[in-house]
């Protein structure tokens, strides 16, 4: 019996690693007013990070907790949507991170716009199915107990790896990338992968693959006992066998052919039978066992963190495109270290879009600007009317956008914030004695001691368990130091008299339909505060006004 080594396994059988193919994503094109791109006099020369301009070092043990803010503006959903399926490479710290500076968001938006070319998209997913499969094929090889079957295996990794590199090289090249961090890095993959040390990994392994692919030997089995000896040339007596018995064939016969089993693991034959086989070629299995201890540290680190953090920009991509196919407007914010002159159109709240559009129901835009002295924006207007979900996009504009990610809308102007904060109404906790009006006392006075003039405050129905006298008698202290911090806010009250508190305050209200009442628009507007709740509205909606109510008494 003659057999040969093939490239998947030094056994006799060559096992599939039953993985399976990574589905493709295709990207789409994001709306967008395109920067100017403008190359900084100070960016470096060689490939560090493509989410980084500058050097820096990886995230380890300090990496950004996830910022109180999150789960006020839904972001934990967000993030969550965005990573899912790449837990491996632990991605919330990227976006726990902010606000980054100008020219890191400058350098990420670079990044988004090349991932909008199909070509690179298609170059960069390549890379990135590559890598998911060296990554299953290096697990699976942590799980092989025969060392020589683990080395072999080792080579296909290794062999797996060079190749995803030279494809990314030539891909990277005929794509053409504008990004300054696409172009470092392909400048560094043309350089690695040209490198004496890469093409030795290469050559070195193709050695070591034809010397083992040369290996035959015979197996006689006789009993239970076989033996294993090299291949001297013996006949194959298969084909005489054959054609001796062929005048006997009365159709098709059922096979008694054993075949192997398809495990990746060796069982305890097939494992004695390779430790023979390399003791009747101990100079082929020494190559290999050199090979495998000499190159275990063939992953190169920038390569290993391109990969991670380019997970970052297919993450979000990926996220979005639903929500793009649906026709909804996602663009590059215009962002600001001086001006607070901050603004949007065709907004919405990213988590409930993405709902909505898996839904296919109706996402709700708004829009919304300060100018000049403004400063503060106060939403008043019926329940149920959009308002919360208001003040959460506009804390997700800001977080993402100090990200450098594209954000929802078709045009959009932001603030470069220093600290981010937020007041979202909780339900009050029995087992806390104090009350909760107490508890947003203390929460609003730790963000005005905290905050500052380059801060952004987003107040969601704050004081709104005590009565509107005290609500309102609060609400005026709060506002003034807001005013005297000149920050830019966003504050949802049923207090319309804050709306007209100074110049610095615009109004804006959620609105219903007119021939409607009870029917919520979703849509918030600038206009002064009319202090209606469409309260009777709502309870004749449900049967619960005077009139039905006191009907069913009546009965």
């Amino acid at each position: 019996m003659a057999a040969t080594v093939e490239r998947a396994g030094t056994t006799t059988t060559a096992l599939p690693d039953g993985s399976g193919a990574v589905p493709e994503v295709q990207p789409e094109r994001v709306e967008s007013r395109h920067l100017e791109r403008v190359d900084s006099p100070g960016q470096p020369s060689t490939f560090d990070s493509i989410l980084f301009p500058m050097p820096t070092s990886p995230l380890g043990a300090d990496e950004p907790l996830q910022p109180d803010y999150f789960a006020d503006f839904n972001l934990d959903q967000v993030v969550s949507s965005i990573t899912v399926g790449r837990d491996d490479y632990h991605l919330e710290s990227y976006f726990h991170r902010g606000p980054e500076d100008l020219e890191t968001i400058r350098y990420r938006h670079e990044v988004f716009r090349d991932l909008e070319d199909h070509a690179i998209f298609a170059c960069i997913s390549t890379f990135e199915e590559s890598m998911q499969e060296i990554r299953k094929k290096t697990a699976q090889m942590g799980k092989l107990h025969e060392r020589y079957q683990r080395e072999r295996y080792f080579l296909d990794v290794v062999q797996s790896y060079t190749d995803a590199v030279v494809v990314l090289r030539d891909q990277l090249i005929g794509a053409h990338p504008a990004s300054r961090g696409l172009r470092l890095f392909r400048d560094f993959v043309v350089s690695y992968s040209g490198s004496p040390a890469f093409g030795a990994l290469i050559a070195e392994a193709d050695q070591v693959v034809d010397a083992l692919s040369k290996i035959t030997y015979s197996l006689a089995i006789a009993g239970d006992r076989a033996t294993v000896r090299r291949y001297q040339g013996e006949a194959d007596y298969s084909a005489e066998v054959l054609q001796t018995f062929e005048k006997f064939r009365q159709g098709a016969s059922k096979s008694y052919l054993l075949g192997f089993n398809n495990w990746l693991e060796m069982n305890p034959v097939e494992a004695r039978v390779l430790q023979l086989v390399a003791q009747l070629f101990p100079g082929e299995f020494e190559a290999l066992d050199s090979y495998a201890q000499r190159h275990g540290d063939y992953f190169d680190e920038r390569i290993a963190r391109f990969e991670r953090e380019v997970q970052f920009y297919l993450g979000y991509v990926a996220y979005l495109a639903p929500m793009r196919s649906a026709g909804l407007s996602f663009c590059y914010p215009e962002i600001s270290r001086q001006s607070k002159e901050v603004s949007a159109s065709d907004t919405f709240d990213a988590g409930l879009g993405a709902k909505l559009v898996e839904k296919h129901a109706t996402v709700v835009c708004n829009d919304f600007w300060l100018r000049g002295a403004e400063r503060i924006l106060v939403v008043s207007g019926p329940n149920q009317g959009g308002k919360t979900t208001f003040a959460r996009t506009v804390g997700q504009l800001h977080h993402l956008g100090s990200l450098g990610c594209p954000v929802p809308g078709s045009s959009v102007r932001l603030y470069l914030f220093d600290q981010l904060f937020s007041h979202f109404g909780r339900e009050e906790d029995l087992g806390n004695l104090a009350g909760k009006l107490e508890d947003d006392l203390v929460r609003v006075r730790q963000i005005l001691l905290r905050a500052t003039p380059d801060s952004v405050v987003i107040l969601n129905e704050t004081f709104s368990s005590t009565t509107l006298h005290d609500a309102l008698f609060l609400g005026k202290k709060v506002m003034e130091k807001l005013v005297d911090l000149d920050l830019v806010c966003v504050w949802v009250t049923f207090v319309d008299e804050l709306a007209s508190f100074g110049p610095t305050t615009v109004s804006m209200m959620s609105t219903v339909n007119p021939d409607a009442p009870a029917e919520r628009t979703y849509k918030v507007v600038r206009k002064p505060a009319d202090g209606l709740a469409y309260a009777l509205a709502i309870a004749e909606k449900y049967g619960v006004n005077y009139a039905s109510l006191k009907g069913r008494i009546g009965r």
